[in-house]
C-alpha cells in the first residue's frame, strides 16, 4: 500500500518576529467567526438585540477554552500529576475537549440569559447551528495538527475508499509510515449534516423553544460516541470505558428526558419562532 506521499501541512500559518500564529488558531477561530455572524443574523431576524450574540461570545469564549482545558487535564491528571505546574495552563501543547468547552459554555449562557433577562433557551436554540458548524470547522484544526484519527487503515480500506479522497487529506494521514484512518473528517462531515438537519427543522418544523438545541445535542452525541471508537487519542474514565461515549450516552439520555418533562409540564410552551404553542 504506497502512495505518492507529499510533506504534511505546515502547522505555521503565519511567522511575524517571534510571533507565531498556527493554522489550528486560525481555523478555530474562523469557525467562532462564522458560527457569531449565523447566530448574530438569526437573532436580528427575531427582533433581538443586535449585539446579544457578541456580548455573550466575550464571556462564553475564555470560559469555554479554560473549562475544555480544566476537562482534560481532569481526565488526564496522571499525566501532570508531579509535573511543572504551568504545564496545566500549556494549552499550546494540546489537550483541550469539546465537552469540557460545551459544559462551561452552557453554564456561562443561563447565566448570561438571567442577567439580560432573556431566554436561556431561546438563546440556545439560536446558537445551536452556529455551534455545531464551528466544530465541523475547528476538527480541520485537528487535521493541520495530524491529530484526534483513527487506527491505521487495511489495505482493503485504503483501496475502496481512502484512495479516492482529495490527495491532500490523504497525505495529511500518512504518519511514520502508516495511514490512519481520518476521524477528524468523519465528524467534520457528521457534524455538517446535523447543522443542515438543524436547518431544515427550524425552517419548516418550527419545534418547541429549546428542542432545536437539544436535538443539536442529541445529533453530535450520537456520532461523536461511534467516531470516538476508532480513535486513538481518547480520554478514558475508567479501563478501557471511554469518556467521551460515557458523555455522549449521559447527554442523549438527559436531553430526551428534558424535552419530555418540559412538554409534559408545559414549560416549552413556545415555539422557535415565539409564538405559543396552541
Amino acid at each position: 500500500m504506497i502512495y505518492n506521499v507529499s510533506p504534511p501541512i505546515d502547522r505555521v500559518f503565519l511567522e511575524i518576529g517571534s510571533l507565531t500564529i498556527y493554522w489550528y488558531a486560525v481555523i478555530i477561530v474562523s469557525g467562532v467567526f462564522i458560527g457569531l455572524w449565523l447566530a448574530t443574523r438569526e437573532a436580528n431576524r427575531l427582533g433581538l438585540q443586535k449585539d446579544l450574540f457578541a456580548d455573550l461570545i466575550m464571556f462564553a469564549l475564555p470560559i469555554a477554552i479554560i473549562s475544555a482545558r480544566a476537562y482534560y487535564v481532569i481526565f488526564e491528571w496522571d499525566q501532570y500529576r508531579g509535573g511543572p505546574w504551568w504545564d496545566v495552563f500549556a494549552v499550546w501543547q494540546g489537550g483541550i475537549a469539546i465537552h469540557g468547552a460545551l459544559i462551561g459554555s452552557v453554564i456561562t449562557a443561563i447565566i448570561f440569559a438571567r442577567v439580560k433577562n432573556v431566554s436561556f433557551w431561546q438563546l440556545a436554540d439560536i446558537a445551536a447551528p452556529s455551534l455545531i458548524l464551528g466544530q465541523a470547522i475547528g476538527r480541520w484544526g485537528n487535521f493541520v495538527n495530524q491529530e484526534a484519527h483513527g487506527g491505521v487503515v487495511s489495505e482493503a480500506f485504503f483501496n475502496n475508499f481512502m484512495q479516492y479522497l482529495p490527495d491532500f487529506i490523504v497525505n495529511q494521514m500518512y504518519i511514520n509510515g502508516e495511514y490512519y484512518h481520518p476521524t477528524f473528517l468523519y465528524e467534520s462531515v457528521w457534524n455538517i449534516l446535523i447543522f443542515i438537519l438543524l436547518l431544515v427543522i427550524r425552517r419548516k418544523v418550527n419545534p418547541r423553544r429549546g428542542e432545536l438545541f437539544l436535538t443539536y445535542l442529541i445529533g453530535y452525541s450520537i456520532g461523536r460516541y461511534f467516531i470516538e471508537g476508532m480513535r486513538t487519542d481518547s480520554l478514558y474514565i475508567i479501563g478501557s470505558l471511554r469518556t467521551a461515549q460515557v458523555i455522549s450516552i449521559v447527554i442523549v439520555l438527559i436531553s430526551i428526558a428534558i424535552i419530555i418533562y418540559r412538554r409534559k409540564t408545559k414549560l416549552a410552551n413556545r415555539h422557535y419562532n415565539g409564538k405559543k404553542v396552541a
